[in-house]
């Protein structure tokens, strides 16, 4: 099973490539509320109990 660190940094190596022009594009909705791919990135960076949440969804989902 893959830490949540090595989760976190997948994440941030792939938004790193993600054009800016796709950022403000829905990527995960989690409990009935859409993130986009920065509001995402916040959560993530601030290693928040919903960044844990979006990571896993985004790893199930075979973003990361």
């Amino acid at each position: 099973m893959e830490s949540d660190s090595d989760k976190r940094s997948k994440f941030m190596k792939i938004y790193a490539r993600t054009p800016d022009s796709l950022r403000d594009d829905i990527l995960v909705v989690v409990d009935d509320r859409p993130f986009t791919w920065d509001s995402a990135f916040l959560e993530v960076k601030n290693d928040t109990e919903l960044g844990k949440k979006i990571l896993n969804i985004i790893k199930e989902i075979g973003i990361i």
